[in-house]
């Protein structure tokens, strides 16, 4: 039993430090995603050593002390999606029917879910501003018709390939676009929004394709799509929103890096993890929906919605056009070594399409 116990026990180490190698293969990134699926079960196998066996060999030392390291780091990355870190969007005061209200709804359908009615009724019940579905195709464009009715404003983008767009809006858009920024059949989607208020705002919407087999054996991809959007949101004029199915967690790397190139603030952070895939397992649960907004919001609501028929959760949000001075001069800031790295990911794939 010692034995076994320390076998795993350096298994969920090695699993646990994997993610820093700067190596973009799928296998390396999945392992940025499980810190709380690795820190439970090796908390179980350090506190059932300690109460079981006497620590009396450099090796054992060594053993205790490496887990101990390993635990407080991975409490260290998940700490700011919890209660016990400070909110990075501040909670809005404002009344909820301020002109500068925003409300959005964003959801991965799953291309063949066929409770598209279920969807239908949330969308009724949390009566959004805005929708964003993503994995949708003909099909689910079809069932989404009645939606019709109450957003004026609207931008399609089905696609069978499991990246098409539905966008729906309230607001009057000024300007939209479907853009196809790295791969040839994965949208992705830029509006501006002018609110009752008269203020304009820029939205993006993104789905990547992920790291993952039969997708794609690799991040590089996912990661320069996520830095373009990035770079493009930090020159904005405009208070800025992106929203969407990142393909990764909001603790990652590539979420992070995003997050100082764009500048964006999380309104999870300081709220909770809001796991929305896989609605199916719950012990294989990450939060791959995202929305990140400028300086210019705070925050009335979050919620993850219940599951209807996706292996993803829906997500809801509602925000209020509030600038804050403090998250102006707070938000994240990207260093050389950030720009670096974006322009080598984007030069990497410049040189394999040459």
């Amino acid at each position: 039993m010692q034995n076994l116990l320390l076998i795993l026990g350096s298994v969920l180490i090695v699993f646990s430090w994997m993610h820093l190698i700067r190596y973009e293969v799928w296998w390396i990134r999945a392992a940025d995603f499980p810190h709380l699926q690795l820190a439970v079960p090796l908390f179980l196998i350090f506190a059932s050593y300690l109460i079981w066996f006497d620590i009396d060999s450099p090796k054992e030392y060594v053993f205790i002390s490496v887990t101990t390291i390993t635990l407080i780091y991975h409490l260290y990355r998940i700490r700011p999606y919890t209660r016990l870190h400070s909110h990075q969007v501040l909670s809005s005061e404002k009344e909820q029917k301020s002109g500068d209200g925003l409300k959005l709804m964003i959801f991965n359908v799953f291309m063949d879910n066929t409770r598209c009615d279920e969807f239908l009724q949330q969308v009724y019940q949390y009566n959004p501003d805005i929708v964003l579905a993503v994995e949708t195709n003909q099909h689910w464009m079809n069932k989404l018709k009645p939606l019709e009715k109450i957003y004026e404003y609207r931008v399609s983008c089905p696609l069978e390939n499991t990246y098409g767009m539905l966008f729906y809006s309230r607001f009057p858009i000024k300007h939209k676009e479907i853009n196809f920024l790295v791969q040839d059949d994965i949208p992705s989607l830029y509006v501006q929004l002018t609110l009752p208020s008269k203020r304009v705002i820029d939205l993006y919407g993104v789905h990547p394709r992920p790291p993952a087999p039969g997708e794609n054996n690799r991040s590089t991809e996912r990661d320069v799509e996520l830095i373009q959007v990035g770079k493009r949101a930090k020159v904005a004029t405009n208070p800025v929103i992106v929203a969407g199915d990142l393909n990764d967690v909001a603790w990652s790397h590539t979420t992070r890096l995003f997050q100082r190139l764009s500048g964006l603030l999380d309104p999870r952070i300081g709220r909770g993890f809001f796991n929305t895939f896989n609605a199916k397992y719950w012990l294989l649960r990450w939060p791959l929906d995202h929305v990140f907004v400028s300086h210019h919001f705070k925050l009335i609501d979050i919620e993850r919605l219940p599951n209807c028929g996706s292996d993803h959760f829906p997500m809801f949000a509602h925000f209020c056009y509030e600038p804050d001075p403090e998250a102006k001069e707070n938000k994240p800031q990207a260093e050389a070594s950030d720009y670096k790295e974006a322009s080598e990911k984007e030069q990497q794939l410049e040189e394999e399409k040459a």
